[in-house]
């Protein structure tokens, strides 16, 4: 069955999004959460390889609040005036209560879709939504049985609401994927990180991707690594296999 958009409400909007129905009809819902330059092609590509694993994907744009796609409508250069501007525009009105209030919408359509079975919900972020990933699983218990999050960015600060803390809300198996070379989740930020994994005492695998540098599996970015990409993507079917079936 071919993708087709869609448009749902959330208290602070209408959201566009993207949904690919599993091959065969139906399967485990799955919320895929893009990168900071949101829906285009390569993370199209991604969901659509996950349905053909079996997994009906919904792809919302997560920075409806500012724009449609293309959210960035001119080259994406990181430091660059203009990028930093944009940067700031999509992120700032998404704080973690904000992230929050949208898991809930975004479990509630992926629960409305008649090609998603019953049974436990995904998520899989990347970089700015690695966090966000983490955030659904603690905001819908319930509903979220895996959550994955690839070269998150920001997941365990000094901050008061930094996103690690929220663990003790999630009931998910969880997967990260660090990068070795990321200032946005540097090591000792990921020692952070897995101390309190520890202390939670859930199921989880954390692991460290020697020589990657941050966004290393976005197929359209210059830190790209098909190797790597191909690994972390492997242990991402795992772990939806483990806990949506």
């Amino acid at each position: 069955m071919a993708e087709r958009t869609i448009e749902f409400r959330t208290a602070d909007g209408v959201v566009d999004a993207f949904f690919f129905p599993a091959a065969g009809g139906s399967g485990p819902g799955v919320l895929h959460l893009t990168d900071i330059r949101g829906n285009r092609p390569a993370n199209r590509q991604k969901s659509e390889w996950l349905a053909a694993q079996g997994y009906s994907v919904l792809q919302p744009n997560v920075f409806y609040r500012t724009r449609k796609p293309p959210v960035f409508d001119f080259p994406f250069v990181f430091g660059e005036e203009r990028t930093m501007t944009r940067f700031r525009e999509l992120t700032l009105p998404l704080d973690g209560a904000a992230q929050e209030r949208d898991a809930g919408a975004y479990v509630s359509e992926l629960r409305k879709l008649p090609e998603v079975s019953e049974g436990p919900l995904g998520v899989l972020g990347h970089c700015f939504t690695g966090p966000m990933a983490l955030r659904v699983a603690a905001a819908a218990p319930e509903q979220i049985g895996a959550a994955a999050s690839f070269h998150g960015g920001g997941l365990a600060t000094p901050d008061a609401n930094s996103p690690h803390l929220v663990l003790p809300r999630v009931r998910a198996g969880l997967y990260f994927a660090h990068a070795e070379n990321d200032a946005l989740m540097p090591a000792d930020a990921i020692a952070v990180l897995e101390a309190a994994l520890a202390a939670w005492g859930g199921q989880y695998e954390s692991d460290t991707y020697a020589g990657a540098r941050h966004g290393w599996t976005v197929s359209d970015g210059p830190a790209f690594d098909a190797a790597a990409a191909d690994r972390a993507h492997a242990k991402l079917l795992e772990l939806f296999a483990r806990s949506l079936r």
